[in-house]
């Protein structure tokens, strides 16, 4: 019997979560673990069937009106490394929201509750008092309406655990995807899910957050939906419509339609990679999220646009990328610089985190448009790595925020005295974050770099102040929230350590980053077929090594 392995993997999270929404609430979290743990094994033995030289593949004519399948497959370490990521998140991510009350929202409780109290003073004193709560005196004939502060909702372990097992699903099938139709479906559904992440569990902002992420990455695949409409066009005059990637790279789409056609996919993959100028959602969005929220945010939805840079730019349109190269790589250097910058001036613990995010972004997106394996190897790599220190230090800084009650930086100072596991691990993350040498980032920051100055020196030269800025904003805030003397507030809120689930939610991250730092060789060797295709396809070719020559 032919079981389609590949779908059965990315249909089990969303079954699961069908499943999760006519259980009993006190079944929900087992039920949710259960199932993204089933996932984890099952795309284990996904990954070794790969590795032992049995790539799997699936094809089957979906719309074959236009040329549209079912297609997933065949696995190659690109995908895989992306898989491979989603499927150890997933269950990270629950596992760290197992104990979150089952009405205001973990984490984010606290800030939230802290957030209400101080705009309802807001309103009372700009009101003249509690007599008129409601509006701001403005003479007798009326007034301006005071804006109430927005009520935490009630927070359903059910409905969170749902919501993370249909992102996992969806992101796993947009990994695997290879017809350009089905993943633009699947680039634009994973959206709902993270959309009522942010929206119904996240801070007192949390509509806005959520809207301006949903309309930034609407937007973008809008634009996108152009370029998929326009490849049909393409295809369809070349003999026969399409939508498989193998069939539209053998077309050669070169020229001013493939240039156009390219634009329209990088900007949608630009946006929610993110990259400057488009990244001023994120900010928002990983600051109002739950924790576990923005790990799913930074750490599996937004590598779609990195990922789809890769498959789809660079597979689709060679021609197109080369020529947009130096417009890229400028756009990466400002996302490295502006990124770091902004996290050195933050005062929001989760602001700051996200802002790291975009200086790693184009660190990544420097390393594709590099061009040479080794850069483009580097990014891959970079990706797997970057969402393992992500969400290390998202989950950490999680921990202290919902002891603390605030995600201000000033709020804290010596914890490092009372909680000195949570200063261990927060730092520990940290310094994978700023890529110390020893742990997984390293490698990946340093073969992005070493690939590009092969080819741009001046421009990796410019990349490497992103190093010594990391470095900068990673150890300024470690040394203005765990050390110094312990503070009164922090002797009051914070009272305890990480607990054992706590610490077993981060145990499996800080197992990989170490390993991944000491022995990357697995997985650069997944990704190098996959690397060396997109530059052979593009005809580029590593930069021979130049020695000078001694004078006679």
């Amino acid at each position: 019997m032919n079981i389609p392995w590949l779908t059965v993997l990315g249909l089990l999270p969303l079954a699961g979560a069908l499943l999760l929404v006519a259980l009993p609430r006190t079944a929900a979290r087992a039920a949710g673990l259960a199932v993204s743990l089933l996932a984890l094994v099952l795309g284990g033995w996904v990954v070794a069937q790969h590795l032992a030289g049995a790539p799997l593949a699936e094809q089957v004519p979906w719309i074959p009106q236009i040329g549209a399948y079912w297609a997933l497959g065949p696995t190659d370490g690109l995908s895989l490394t992306m898989v491979a990521l989603t499927l150890v998140l997933t269950p990270v991510v629950l596992l760290a929201s197992w104990r979150d009350e089952d009405r205001r929202g973990g984490a984010s409780e606290g800030v939230r509750d802290a957030a209400a109290v101080r705009q309802r003073e807001q309103v009372l004193v700009g009101a003249g008092g509690p007599e008129r709560p409601e509006t701001v005196g403005a003479g007798a004939g009326g007034g301006a309406t005071a804006t109430a502060p927005e009520q935490p909702r009630r927070w359903s372990a059910r409905a969170f655990f749902a919501l993370v097992l249909a992102l996992e699903g969806f992101a796993l099938l947009a990994f695997l995807t290879t017809d350009v139709l089905l993943f633009f479906l699947l680039f634009d559904a994973i959206l709902l899910p993270m959309y009522f992440l942010i929206g119904a569990f996240g801070g007192p902002n949390r509509r806005r957050a959520a809207s301006r992420f949903l309309i930034f990455a609407l937007g973008g695949g809008l634009i996108m939906l152009a370029s998929v409409i326009g490849l049909y066009v393409v295809s369809a005059r070349a003999g026969e419509p399409s939508f498989l990637v193998a069939d539209l790279a053998a077309l050669g789409i070169d020229g001013e339609v493939g240039r156009w056609l390219f634009v329209g996919f990088f900007i949608a993959f630009a946006v929610k990679a993110p990259m400057v100028p488009v990244h001023t959602w994120l900010p928002d969005a990983a600051e109002e999220s739950t924790p576990a929220g923005a790990v799913l945010l930074v750490g599996i939805l937004d590598k779609l646009g990195t990922f789809g840079m890769i498959r789809f730019c660079l597979g689709l349109f060679p021609e197109a990328s080369l020529w947009a190269t130096p417009v890229v790589l400028v756009l990466a250097l400002v996302s490295i610089l502006y990124g770091a910058l902004a996290a050195i001036g933050s005062k929001d613990l989760m602001r700051l985190v996200a802002f790291t995010s975009i200086s790693h972004f184009g660190f990544i997106v420097l390393g594709i448009f590099a061009w040479t394996s080794q850069s483009m190897s580097g990014s891959i790599l970079y990706m797997l790595n970057h969402g393992l220190s992500t969400a290390a230090l998202f989950l950490v800084v999680g921990y202290l925020v919902k002891r603390r009650g605030s995600r201000s930086i000033e709020a804290f100072g010596g914890v490092q005295k009372v909680a000195p596991v949570t200063a261990g691990l927060l730092l520990f993350a940290g310094l994978s974050t700023l890529a110390l040498p020893g742990l997984s980032s390293f490698v990946s920051e340093f073969l992005v770099l070493a690939g590009t100055f092969s080819r741009y020196p001046a421009v990796a030269a410019v990349a490497t102040l992103g190093i010594v800025l990391a470095a900068l904003y990673i150890l300024i805030m470690y040394q203005r929230t765990m050390t110094g003397p312990v503070t009164d507030d922090v002797r009051d809120h914070v009272r305890s350590d990480l607990d054992g689930r706590e610490r077993l939610t981060l145990a499996p991250l800080v197992v990989l980053i170490v390993v991944l730092g000491f022995f990357p060789a697995p997985v650069l060797d997944a990704v190098a077929p996959v690397v060396g295709a997109t530059l052979e396809q593009a005809g580029v070719t590593d930069p021979a090594p130049s020695v000078e020559q001694e004078a006679n």
